[in-house]
Formats: structure tokens, C-alpha cells, sequence
């Protein structure tokens, strides 16, 4: 079944898309769905008026666990746009040691070209498989060299015959490969030494958030080079499809895609954002906060990034930020900055409820999870609902009395629950085990009733 565009989803189909993976969070659903609703909208305004609307970026609020970045991952999967996931906290302002903000936009246009370069190797994978196995065959039966003939010399029969018997060889050893009957066999192939592996040295420089393709500036020091391999032919099969999509994609092309799509769909959901928001007067190593928001603020804004694929506008990237904003407000953002997130939603904290619905309902529920991984081994796992509803009741009571860390509590919980199926699982092969309430109270009686113990375990 063919998935939709982000232009055929409509706010409510991208709601319900959500509501698979995400339980509650109503409020900060529709804001991200009408955000990429709009984006459609927009590219079927007149051109003169197109520029000219700027993405609504968001501001999500709320404490950990609650779902944040899941949106806005679930987002970008829904709509098949570029997506990254940074935290302000990597970045420093210009003039520090560490990471600029303009490196955010290589590292989304970098995604974006494998997406791209992924997508066109599959429509070739096809002519990719075919050259593939005649580069195998040539390996495998290596052509005949004949003395060379001269124009009125006679065709000589031996050549022909021999020529014939290699022919009928190829299709023999052609049949054999399709049949599988070859794949533990070892062959010597002439692999590519890439650039990037002799370039390795330079990576812990900064040099990687460069400008420049240094695999072009240092291509006539370093040459591309070939080294012999022996490999099996399973895996020489495996190498040589790569080296033949290599060869089918053009990658100007993929380039051009990948950039539009940066500029007209991608996503940098900007977390921690609350980490860098400046309370006060600050002292120390504080002190640069109000330069990195500062440097994100042209990004934000619109501007245009020198990446080593070429130029980067943003001024039509969506930006999701997110904090728990436990220590600071949004309005302690600089007011520029603030005026560039003018949608605010507020994440409300998971109740038991909340917590019961996401160990059962969505896709990738953790019962799921969990019951899928032990059926590998044989062994069925029988959820009561008073056992889940048990499970619940203890992460609440844990992020009540510890940190609130949402739902990655049950991560944890269930961890720590299933310890002993899971170490034991070869030994219960065939088995049901049913997963009650008694059963939940006994495995965590000493963890909760230990509330040092709890703070340092749960």
C-alpha cells in the first residue's frame, strides 16, 4: 500500500497517525498537524506570496517522558521529510571549543541525501543485481586471450570452439550462482579503498563540520586506490551490487533532491532548548548561553548555510524546540528567539492511566515488545490487565517519589520484572507464563520497599 504524502494527509489523518504511537498529548498533535498541513498550503500559494509565509515553529513544554520527541520523530516518518534531532547543549557560541550551530543543517542535509541516495539505489537495485552476476561470472571464469588477429587472416576453429565451450560454461556457473550453489565459495575481488578511510586522521581536527568536500580538495593526494579481497561469493555478491548502484545513481541529481527537500520539508527538532535559556545574571562557563541562542537565531530566522554539498537557504525549515523548563520560562529566551516560536503547547505529565494505555495500545508497545522478543525463544508471556494496571500504578508511584522521567519509567519497571524469564528463556522453551499481579508485587516487593534502593534501581 502506497503511503501518503504530506500533502494528501489531512490535520485529523495526521492526528490518528500519531495516536498509533502516541497515547494523549492532544494539545501538541494538532499543533505539529496543522504545521505540516500548512507547509502543503503554502506550495500552492502563488510564488510571489510562497516565500513569504514562514513556517510556524513550535515550542513544545513538558518533563521528560511525556512524548516530546516522539511527535516529532512520528512527524517526519508520517510525511517522509528530513528529520534531526539535536540538543542545544552541543552547541557553543562562535569563539568556544565545540560544535557551531551551522553544523545542525550539514548533519539534516547529510540525512537527506542518503534518504535520497536510498531511495534511487532501490529503483536500480534491479540492472544493479544483473551486472553484479556478469562482474561474478568474469571473476569466476576469467575471459580467454587469443593472439591478436589480423584483418585477412583466417578465423581460427580452435579459437571459435573454445569461445563456444567458455559460453556454455558461463551459463552453467550462471545457473549454479542462481541456485545458490556457490555462495561458500572464496574469489578474489579489486575492492575501493575510499577516500574517507584515508581522511579518518583528520576527523578528530573539527575538520568534519567543514565547509568543503574534503574528499575533492585532497583527491589528487590521495587517489582513489583498489585492493584485492578473498572474499565468499555471498559476500562478493554483496559488494559488487553496491559498486554498481554507486555507478547507476547520479548524484548531482540526488544532491538537488535531497537540498530541496532540506529546504522545503525538513525538521530540526531542537531539544534542551530550556538549558540554554538564561535565568539572571550568570557567571563561568554559563555564560556563553546567551550566544548560542544568538547563533540560532539566523537560523531560525532564515539564512543560508554553506554545506559540502552546496548552499542551504533555512528559511523554510520547521523547527520543533523542546525543554522541560523546570529551572527557567520560555520568556527567559532572548526576545528575538522567543518571536520565532510563535506556537506554544504544554505537555501535561502521564497519569496511570496514561501509563496503562502505553504498555498495551500503541504499535510498539512494550508488552509487544517484550512478549515478541520471548516467543523468539518459545516462550509465550501471559499479561493479566490487573498485572499491567499493577505496572502502571508502580511507575506513577516511582516518578512521584523519585524524578519524573514519564514513561521511560516503565522501560525500567519492565526490565527489572522480566529479569529472570528473560535469563532463563532457553531453559523455558515452551512454556507459558502468566504475568499476574502476585507475580509483578513479588519481583518488585524489595526494590519499592527499599526506598534508597528504588532511587538507585527504579
Amino acid at each position: 500500500m502506497r503511503r501518503k504524502t504530506e500533502g494528501e494527509l489531512t490535520p485529523a489523518e495526521i492526528v490518528a497517525e500519531l495516536d498509533k504511537y502516541i497515547i494523549g498529548q492532544e494539545k501538541a498533535k494538532r499543533a505539529v498537524a496543522i504545521a505540516l498541513r500548512n507547509r502543503y498550503r503554502r506550495k500552492n500559494l502563488p510564488e510571489d506570496l510562497r516565500d513569504e509565509v514562514a513556517p510556524k515553529n513550535i515550542i513544545m513544554i513538558g518533563p521528560t517522558g511525556v512524548g516530546k520527541t516522539e511527535i516529532a520523530r512520528r512527524l517526519s516518518h508520517i510525511s517522509g521529510a528530513p528529520f534531526i534531532k539535536v540538543e542545544a547543549t552541543k552547541y557553543t557560541e562562535v569563539g568556544y571549543v565545540g560544535r557551531d550551530v551551522e553544523s545542525m543543517i550539514r548533519d539534516l542535509t547529510n540525512v537527506a541525501v542518503n534518504d535520497v541516495k536510498k531511495e534511487m539505489s532501490e529503483e536500480v537495485e534491479e540492472i544493479a543485481k544483473q551486472r553484479a552476476e556478469e562482474d561474478l561470472l568474469d571473476i569466476l571464469l576469467p575471459p580467454i586471450s587469443f593472439p591478436r588477429r589480423k584483418p585477412d587472416e583466417p578465423v581460427d576453429s580452435t579459437q571459435v570452439s573454445a569461445e563456444e565451450r567458455r559460453k556454455r560454461t558461463r551459463e552453467k556457473f550462471r545457473e549454479m550462482l542462481r541456485r545458490g550453489e556457490m555462495e561458500d565459495k572464496i574469489v578474489e575481488i579489486e575492492v575501493k579503498q575510499h577516500k574517507t578511510q584515508v581522511l579518518g586522521m583528520f576527523a578528530g581536527m573539527g575538520l568534519e563540520d567543514m565547509d568543503l568536500n574534503l574528499s575533492n580538495v585532497f583527491g589528487n593526494l590521495f587517489p582513489e586506490k583498489k585492493k584485492k579481497k578473498k572474499v565468499t561469493v555471498r559476500e562478493a555478491r554483496k559488494i559488487l551490487e553496491e559498486e554498481e548502484k554507486d555507478k547507476l545513481i547520479d548524484m548531482d541529481k540526488v544532491v538537488k533532491i535531497a537540498i530541496e527537500r532540506v529546504e522545503q520539508m525538513g525538521i530540526v527538532f531542537l531539544d534542551e532548548i530550556d538549558k540554554i535559556a538564561q535565568k539572571g545574571s550568570t557567571h563561568g562557563p554559563d555564560v556563553s548561553r546567551e550566544g548560542v541562542q544568538r547563533d540560532i537565531l539566523p537560523i531560525v530566522e532564515g539564512s543560508t548555510v554553506s554545506t559540502k554539498y552546496g548552499a542551504v537557504r533555512t528559511h523554510h525549515i520547521l523547527f520543533i524546540a523542546a525543554g522541560a523548563f523546570h529551572m527557567s520560562k520560555p520568556s527567559d529566551l532572548i526576545p528575538e528567539l522567543q518571536g520565532r516560536f510563535p506556537i506554544r503547547v504544554e505537555l501535561s505529565s502521564l497519569s496511570t492511566e496514561d501509563l496503562e494505555k502505553i504498555l498495551t495500545q500503541p504499535k510498539n508497545a512494550l508488552v509487544k515488545q517484550y512478549s515478541a522478543l520471548l516467543e523468539t525463544e518459545g516462550v509465550k508471556l501471559d499479561f493479566k490487565p490487573e498485572a499491567i494496571r499493577e505496572i502502571a500504578e508502580i511507575a506513577t508511584f516511582v516518578n512521584s517519589q523519585t524524578e519524573n522521567i514519564g514513561a521511560r519509567r516503565l522501560h525500567t519497571i519492565m526490565e527489572l520484572l522480566l529479569e529472570d524469564i528473560s535469563f532463563n528463556a532457553p531453559e523455558l522453551k515452551g512454556q507459558t507464563i502468566p504475568i499476574t499481579v502476585e507475580y509483578v508485587r513479588d519481583k518488585l516487593k524489595d526494590v519499592l520497599e527499599n526506598k534508597d534502593l528504588s532511587k538507585y534501581i527504579l
